[in-house]
């Protein structure tokens, strides 16, 4: 896979300006004649506050792409928006705070012979968000038959990439939620509970440099 001129290693963290363009993928084929696939790229990482978990966007797809050993290049910005380009490809982007996303890029092989209706993807698909990878081949008795992926997180590019793009939410900043204890509070021992007592309260002011104890106990 390249993004512009640049291979990219398998699941390697890239700046999202590189990612703003569509890549060109290298596909290996070692069985004589010609086939069709289904190209989609999707980020199994997209944060969902209200559940508090992580949700599923189609970040592109598109189908009846036609590869062979004599064809191995596939640049995914090159598609038919007639017959091929279900969703156009939307930047890679994390907003600020959240952990690095994935984005997935499968290789689907169609039935031999046989062409998806673009129109129809783009009524299911065209949508988005909580893209179903396994629905998607289900439904259309795709087979997998190639694999990459590569990493995003918030840079100093990617809120102008995220304008560019149409995207709300670069003023967004996720923060971790502090998770407080369980455990119950320790009970003083020894001298510290020996000298809890009102009269050894001139020896309170010592008791900060003893590991364990607080002002909140007094």
């Amino acid at each position: 896979m390249w993004f512009r001129r640049i291979k990219v290693t398998p699941g390697e963290i890239l700046d999202s300006r590189i990612t703003e363009v569509p890549p060109r993928l290298k596909v290996q084929v070692f069985n004589p004649g010609e086939r069709l696939v289904s190209v989609v790229v999707m980020d199994s990482d997209v944060p969902n506050v209200e559940t508090d978990s992580f949700d599923r966007r189609c970040h592109y797809l598109s189908a009846n792409i036609p590869i062979s050993p004599n064809e191995q290049s596939l640049p995914l910005g090159k598609a038919n928006k007639e017959t091929q380009l279900a969703v156009p490809w939307l930047p890679a982007f994390s907003q600020k705070g959240a952990p690095y996303h994935r984005l997935s890029v499968f290789i689907l092989e169609q039935k031999a012979g046989e062409t998806l209706d673009i129109n129809k993807l783009r009524e299911l698909y065209s949508a988005r968000d909580g893209f179903s990878l396994k629905s998607y081949r289900d439904k259309f008795s795709l087979t997998p038959v190639g694999f990459n992926i590569f990493r995003t997180i918030w840079d100093e590019g990617t809120a102008g990439v995220m304008e560019r793009a149409g995207m709300p939410g670069a003023d967004v900043e996720f923060k971790n939620k502090r998770v407080y204890s369980m455990k119950p509070e320790k009970k003083a021992r020894g001298w510290e509970a020996k000298r809890q007592k009102p009269k050894y309260k001139s020896l309170w002011k010592y008791s900060k440099r003893i590991h364990g104890i607080s002002n909140r106990r007094r």
